[in-house]
C-alpha cells in the first residue's frame, strides 16, 4: 500500500502536486520520501541525478515545509518541491562541478538568481542534474560523473545539454525541472525523452554573466512533462531583476494561469528540412510530418512552408558567435597549461576558435543574426507558429561522443548534428519541444513550436491543446518503473 501511495504522488504532474501539498492532502516528507524511493531505484540505471544530497538532511527540510504549512505561513508555488538543479548552476552548498574534473570538488557558495527564485518558492535542493563537460554538445557524459543514459534505453543517449534533466523528469525522479538551452539543450532531451522542454525568449528569466548588456544566444527554462508543469516553473524562474538590465517586466504569474485556447483557423508553417539545406536520419521528417495531424485535429491550418534563406550561412554565423560567448568562458582554463589537459577536445576547440576571432567576422556574424531575424519576422505575418523537428537523429549509442554522419552527409563539428535548433537560437524566439512519437527501434523524437518574440504563453497554449490531442506523455510511459 505504501509502495502505491510513493507511485502515486510521483505521478502527480508539477501542478497536481503543488496543489496537493497546499491543501495537505499529502506532506512535503511523504513527497520526498516517495521521489527519494524512486531516486534510489532507478537512478543507478540512468544516472540523471548527481551529487544527491543526504537524505535524512533531505527529509528535515520536508519536515520543516511541513511546518510551515502547519503554522499557517504563506508558501511558494514550489513548495515542498524536491528539485535537481541542471549542473552548470550554482546552488549553494551543493557540488557545482559543470562536469569538469578541474572543478570535481567545488561546493558552490552562492545561489544563482533563479536558483535563489526557486529556493524562495520552496523548493528542496536534493543534488544536480547530469550534463556534458562546461555543458558543450548534445550528449550528456563528462569525466567527473560519467554518461546519462535515455529514460527508454538506458544504453542510449538522453541528449544535452540538460540530459540529466529532461530523464529525471521523464522517469518522475522529480517533478520537473531547470534547464538552459544555447544549441538546442531545452529541445533535444526532452524530444529524445517524450517529454516537453521549453527555450524562452532571452531576457525572459535574468541571468548574470560579466556582460549583462549584450543579448546573448543561451538562455535558461524547465523541462516538465506537461506544458503546464512548465508553465508553473516558468511564473517562478521569469520576471525583471534589476541586476539583468535588459530582463523582460512583464508578470510572470500569466505563465502559471490556465493554458485553455481555441486554435481554430491558427496558422502554421511546416519549416522540415528547410528545402534540403538539412539533412536527417531516416524517419526523423516522417514522424515529424505524421505529428502535424494533431494540429490539423485541434482545427489549424497547417502547410509546409520555409522562409527562404541560406542555413549554411546561418551556421557559420552562429559558430562564429558561439566562439564570441563561450571562448572567454573557457579562455582563463585553456591559458593554464595544467587545466588545459583536463578540457575535453570540444572546450578546447571552443577556446582556440575564439583566438581566430576578427572584428569584421563578429560584425558579419551579428548582422547575419540579425538579417535572419527580420527574415523570420516577415515570414510570421502570414503564419501564428513555426514548427520543425527538434533533432535530426534519434537517440544513439551513449558510448559514441557525437553523431559523425546523419542523412548521408559527414558533420564537421561535435555540434553540426543539431543543426535543425539553430534557426530558432539564432532568432531568438521562444519553442516549446513537444513529442512527435517513437521510430522504429522504439526511440522517441520530437519537433519545436516557435511562437513570435516573447510568445512564450502561446507556445504553452498551443503545446498545451496538442498534449491533451495526442497523449503521449501518458500513453507511453519509460519502460523503466
Amino acid at each position: 500500500m505504501q509502495d502505491e501511495r510513493q507511485d502515486g504522488i510521483t505521478a502527480l504532474g508539477a501542478v497536481d502536486l503543488a496543489a496537493a501539498i497546499r491543501g495537505r492532502i499529502v506532506s512535503c516528507v511523504d513527497v520526498m520520501r516517495a521521489y527519494l524511493e524512486r531516486i534510489h531505484r532507478l537512478n543507478p540505471q540512468v544516472n540523471a541525478i548527481v551529487g544527491l544530497q543526504d537524505d535524512a538532511a533531505l527529509l528535515q527540510e520536508a519536515e520543516a515545509r511541513d511546518a510551515a504549512l502547519a503554522r499557517g505561513e504563506a508558501v511558494g508555488p514550489l513548495h515542498g518541491f524536491p528539485l535537481a538543479v541542471k549542473d552548470l548552476d550554482a546552488v549553494r552548498g551543493l557540488p557545482f562541478t559543470q562536469g569538469s574534473p578541474i572543478f570535481a570538488d567545488r561546493i558552490a557558495q552562492n545561489d544563482t538568481i533563479m536558483v535563489a527564485r526557486l529556493r524562495a518558492a520552496g523548493a528542496v535542493f536534493i543534488g544536480k542534474t547530469n550534463i556534458p563537460e562546461f555543458g558543450l554538445g548534445s550528449h550528456s557524459f563528462n569525466p567527473v560523473y560519467g554518461a546519462t543514459g535515455n529514460a527508454y534505453d538506458p544504453e542510449k543517449s538522453a541528449g544535452g545539454s540538460s540530459g540529466g534533466a529532461a530523464v529525471a523528469v521523464a522517469l518522475k525522479l522529480q517533478p520537473v525541472a531547470d534547464g538552459s538551452d544555447f544549441g538546442g539543450s531545452l529541445r533535444n532531451p526532452p524530444a529524445f525523452n517524450n517529454c516537453y522542454g521549453l527555450r524562452p525568449s532571452w531576457g525572459r528569466i535574468p541571468v548574470e554573466t560579466k556582460d549583462v548588456f549584450t543579448p546573448g544566444l543561451s538562455v535558461l527554462g524547465a523541462v516538465g512533462r506537461s506544458p503546464a508543469d512548465i508553465g508553473l516553473m516558468l511564473s517562478v524562474q521569469a520576471g525583471y531583476d534589476p541586476r539583468c538590465p535588459n530582463t523582460i517586466r512583464q508578470d510572470p504569474s500569466a505563465f502559471a494561469s490556465p493554458l485553455a485556447r481555441d486554435f481554430r483557423g491558427t496558422r502554421i508553417a511546416w519549416l522540415g528540412d528547410f528545402d534540403g539545406q538539412i539533412p536527417f536520419d531516416p524517419g526523423v521528417l516522417d514522424l515529424g510530418r505524421a505529428a502535424l495531424a494533431t494540429f490539423t485535429e485541434i482545427g489549424c491550418v497547417v502547410e509546409e512552408a520555409a522562409p527562404r534563406f541560406d542555413m549554411e550561412q546561418l551556421w557559420r554565423d552562429f559558430i562564429t558567435l558561439r566562439a564570441l560567448m563561450v571562448a572567454p568562458v573557457l579562455r582563463p582554463l585553456y591559458d593554464v597549461p595544467a587545466h588545459r589537459a583536463q578540457m575535453k577536445p570540444e572546450a578546447i576547440w571552443e577556446a582556440e576558435r575564439g583566438l581566430e576571432l576578427t572584428i569584421d567576422r563578429l560584425t558579419a556574424a551579428l548582422e547575419g543574426r540579425t538579417r535572419w531575424y527580420e527574415t523570420v519576422r516577415r515570414f510570421m505575418e502570414r503564419y501564428d507558429f513555426l514548427v520543425m523537428p527538434s533533432a535530426q537523429v534519434f537517440p544513439f549509442d551513449k558510448n559514441l561522443r557525437w553523431p559523425r554522419e546523419v542523412g548521408g552527409r559527414p558533420m564537421d563539428t561535435y555540434h553540426r548534428w543539431m543543426q535543425t535548433v539553430v534557426p530558432v537560437t539564432m532568432s531568438g524566439l521562444p519553442a516549446l519541444d513537444i513529442p512527435a512519437g517513437f521510430g522504429e527501434a522504439g526511440l522517441p523524437i520530437g519537433i519545436q513550436i516557435v511562437a513570435r518574440n516573447h510568445g512564450e504563453l502561446a507556445c504553452l497554449q498551443l503545446g498545451a491543446a496538442y498534449d491533451a490531442a495526442s497523449n503521449w506523455v501518458r500513453r507511453c510511459p519509460p519502460p523503466l518503473h
